[in-house]
């Protein structure tokens, strides 16, 4: 599979979507922690062509691309372009289309405790619940709310106690789990009003 990464089957494989506009410490330590946390083989970032979320269009993805792995330096952590390569758009459209391309490797979505908040506006956000596990890790000030988020509420049968987190990949979707973490509050947002990105 020519430009794919490679993956056996039965590896726990965590993706971390996001525009990486531009990359920053925080991801690094998401993704330190949830190699940890979660008992993943590899992470593999997604540095989305476009964030159908946000209004504004990130970076061109090739300087994003170069800006993150210049910064994520870890050997069981690769930064890819597969939903530009997939021609997805769509997290579910990319998660469905992984799991056709990698039979029997088990997948695991990861995101900040931000995210679960407002995870039910995203795209067929039920069937990402019901076919991916789903770790979050918790961001300062976004702990309670998370907790309290629609997504949290419909699927607190399928959370996994804080003692399990470790296996989340070998479990059967739906399953996710809620990590509290010592976070770095840094932002992509923060550091482009502050102009460190160009």
């Amino acid at each position: 599979m020519r430009g794919f990464p490679s993956a056996r089957k039965g590896q726990v494989i965590g993706l971390l979507g996001g525009s990486f506009d531009p990359a920053h410490a925080g991801h690094v330590h998401i993704t330190r922690s949830a190699l940890k946390r979660f008992g993943l083989d590899h992470v593999w970032w997604l540095v989305s062509p476009a964030n159908p979320l946000k209004t504004r269009g990130p970076a061109p993805l090739a300087e994003r691309m170069v800006a993150a792995r210049r910064l994520m330096q870890h050997p069981r952590v690769l930064v890819t372009d597969l939903e530009a390569r997939l021609g997805t758009f769509y997290t579910a459209q990319t998660l469905s289309a992984l799991q056709r391309r990698y039979p029997g490797v088990r997948f695991v979505w990861l995101m900040g405790a931000d995210n679960l908040t407002q995870f039910h506006r995203w795209q067929d956000w039920r069937w990402i619940m019901d076919h991916v596990a789903v770790g979050v890790l918790a961001r300062p000030g976004d702990r309670i709310s998370a907790r309290l988020s629609k997504t949290a509420r419909i699927y607190r049968h399928a959370r996994l106690p804080k003692q399990a987190a470790h296996s989340l990949g070998r479990r059967q979707a739906p399953a996710w789990s809620f990590v509290n973490l010592p976070m770095s509050d840094q932002s992509s947002s923060a550091i482009r009003a502050r102009g460190e990105w160009q």
